[in-house]
């Protein structure tokens, strides 16, 4: 690994920085290459470039011929195909170093292209999110106050009457408007105040899997890969189980309660949420091989009342995007015919809530 004063500055860089030595070894790599390539320094150095990128010949056949021209070259928008079948778009700078020698002949950058796309989209979502909010703030009121007086001309009204037949009128119009302002309370999401204290997000997992497994106890498998590295954050454990609970229950429902969820964690370093760069950030992944989110309601499924199901409200996946947002953090979607995965960001050092 880098050593000394260069160590520190690499480290807190975002772009991911590799080094390769004649024979195009990997001799050191940055944390933000770590993450990129979801792996550790201590298992990929040392390893040659065909080895680490084994379906990407067409950027290891450049990178020797640079080694051998000695001539730096600058490409954007490469495809590479990392391991686990990931694919990413990155800017590559190679640069072959005069001084080098044979323990370091080679600069590799790679800055993804992906994840200014994905800072943009969930800027994005954090607005809309937010305007979202103040939208349904105003809607609550509005429907809240006739609703109430609607309640208690019923209930007058109930009291006036001699006929009991006909006062079964007034317990269905009390019974509607209670109706319609749960459902607008559960648009609006949880409003009291975050009560955080210590947790552990695999105690939240956990609660979520077993809850689930009571509920199916036929037919669904809930697979877990943790990192038990994981350290504990401030947040509130009943409004988090909430909201995993709601992404779980929407991924079982896509399979039909039948089949494999994946539930992993891990840390995200140098990660951006919104306008704020967080040193590092938890990370849980739900994972489905569900049939996909329609692609017209997929930029759209953090809203209330947007869904593909039958008879559905739409208000699950808003309510968790909600808490979490409340927490710091933030949840994206990546889905397609196949492969659905929700994830779960949240930030060891928030001050929200």
């Amino acid at each position: 690994m880098l050593t000394g004063s260069p160590s520190r500055i690499l480290e807190n860089l975002t772009t991911s920085v590799l080094t390769f030595d004649a024979e195009l070894r990997l001799t050191s790599i940055n944390p933000a290459g770590e993450m990129l390539f979801e792996v550790s320094a201590k298992k990929i150095v040392g390893q040659k470039l065909n080895e680490l990128l084994p379906q990407s010949r067409r950027m290891v056949k450049t990178l020797h011929q640079t080694l051998e021209s000695r001539h730096p070259f600058t490409v954007r928008g490469v495809r590479l195909r990392l391991p686990m079948e990931r694919t990413i778009t990155v800017d590559c700078i190679v640069t072959p170093l005069a001084d080098g020698g044979p323990e370091t002949a080679l600069l590799v950058e790679l800055s993804q292209v992906d994840r200014l796309m994905r800072l943009a989209r969930d800027e994005n979502i954090i607005d809309r999110q937010a305007a979202n909010r103040a939208v349904m703030r105003g809607l609550a009121h509005e429907i809240k106050n006739p609703l109430g007086g609607l309640r208690g001309a019923a209930q007058l009204l109930e009291r006036e009457l001699p006929n009991k037949s006909l006062k079964e009128y007034t317990r269905i119009i009390i019974h509607e408007a209670d109706r319609l302002r749960n459902l607008v309370d559960r648009m609006m999401g949880p409003h009291q105040p975050l009560k955080k204290k210590p947790v552990n997000l695999h105690e939240i997992l956990e609660h979520v899997r077993k809850l689930m497994l009571v509920e199916v106890p036929v037919g669904l498998t809930l697979e877990r890969q943790y990192d038990p590295s994981l350290p504990e954050f401030e947040g509130e454990p009943e409004q988090l189980i909430q909201a995993v609970l709601n992404i779980v229950r929407n991924s079982a429902e896509a399979i039909q309660y039948q089949g494999v969820i994946r539930l992993r964690t891990r840390i995200e370093r140098s990660f951006t949420i919104g306008q704020k760069r967080h040193r590092l950030v938890l990370r849980a992944d739900i994972e489905d091989n569900g049939p996909g989110i329609p692609e017209e309601i997929r930029e759209h499924i953090f809203y209330p009342m947007v869904t593909a199901k039958p008879g559905g409200t739409g208000l699950g996946l808003s309510i968790a995007q909600d808490i979490v947002a409340k927490h710091g953090g933030l949840i994206e979607c990546d889905s397609r015919p196949g492969l659905t995965v929700f994830s779960i960001y949240l930030p060891l050092e928030n001050g929200h809530g």
